[in-house]
């Protein structure tokens, strides 16, 4: 989670959207910066309205908007699943080298999902509370280009992004039946996607 107090903006973290690299590249512009511990760094949505905005708005009695980036479920899925299977996983109980994409997005379906595919939900990761806090600004990750102008006028700055914890290449074809499932089931996490700014 990155702050930029002058800009009243507040960049949230969704584990697997790529916010590593735009935490590296925005850094030096940043007035805080969360990188430890992990339940910190990607604070979601209701652990910022509980900690978080009360101290700012404290601060300076002011109601910061925040930015988050989506990615579209199953590429989001994917790249856990790719993570998973990284050299230093190997032997680890969340490893994923001897199962298909298939196996574990079933698993990521369950009501209580094994190890290797619990990694939570980019719909509650940023749910709107009830007092009406909500973030302010969605982005599609896919819509790079829309993300970096925003970022650049907002904070009268230009950077240059670099790649950082890129995962192995692997093919992430589902078969027909369990995306299906998948859609049926996590309609949610669509329904976020398709409302985030695609350009």
């Amino acid at each position: 989670m990155m702050m930029f107090w002058k800009e009243k903006l507040v960049f949230l973290s969704v584990p697997k959207t790529g916010t590593t690299a735009y935490q590296t590249a925005l850094a030096p512009f940043a007035d805080m910066i969360v990188n430890n511990p992990p339940e910190l760094k990607h604070a979601p949505l209701y652990r910022y309205n509980r900690f978080f905005r009360p101290m700012f708005q404290k601060v300076n009695d002011v109601e910061m908007e925040t930015l988050a980036v989506v990615r579209e479920p199953i590429r989001w899925l994917g790249s856990w699943y790719r993570y998973r299977q990284r050299p230093f996983m190997k032997g680890h109980p969340n490893a994923t080298h001897d199962l298909s994409f298939d196996d574990f997005v079933e698993g990521y379906m369950k009501g209580k999902p094994p190890g290797f595919a619990n990694v939570g939900s980019q719909a509650k990761f940023l749910e709107p509370r009830p007092n009406g806090t909500a973030v302010t600004h969605l982005f599609r990750y896919e819509n790079q280009t829309g993300l970096n102008s925003f970022l650049q006028e907002r904070l009268g700055i230009e950077f240059h992004l670099e790649q950082e914890n890129v995962s192995p290449k692997r093919d992430l074809q589902l078969s027909p039946g369990i995306e299906r499932r998948l859609r049926r089931k996590k309609a949610d996490e669509f329904d976020l996607w398709e409302q985030a700014r695609a350009t």
